[in-house]
């Protein structure tokens, strides 16, 4: 239904801005989300380089750190 704005006959301001600000809201809460879930992943956490600091720190036997770089490089 259209209605008068008083400078004559179409749609009004706030029907077309309101739909496009709630696009632009969407789509800042979208990337917000996006951010923040991007910053919480540990950095550097490749599988081999947390293999190498597993062997190195001791935690596994040259034997398993073997097995596991040839099953990660498959």
């Amino acid at each position: 239904m259209w209605w008068s704005d008083g400078w004559g006959y179409g749609p009004a301001p706030w029907m077309v801005v309101g739909p496009v600000m709630m696009m632009l809201f969407i789509a800042a809460c979208a990337a917000v989300a996006y951010l923040v879930m991007r910053s919480s992943q540990p950095r550097g956490g490749h599988a081999m380089e947390i293999l190498e600091e597993r062997y190195a720190r001791g935690e596994i036997d040259q034997a398993e750190f073997e097995e596991r770089r040839r099953l990660l490089r498959a």
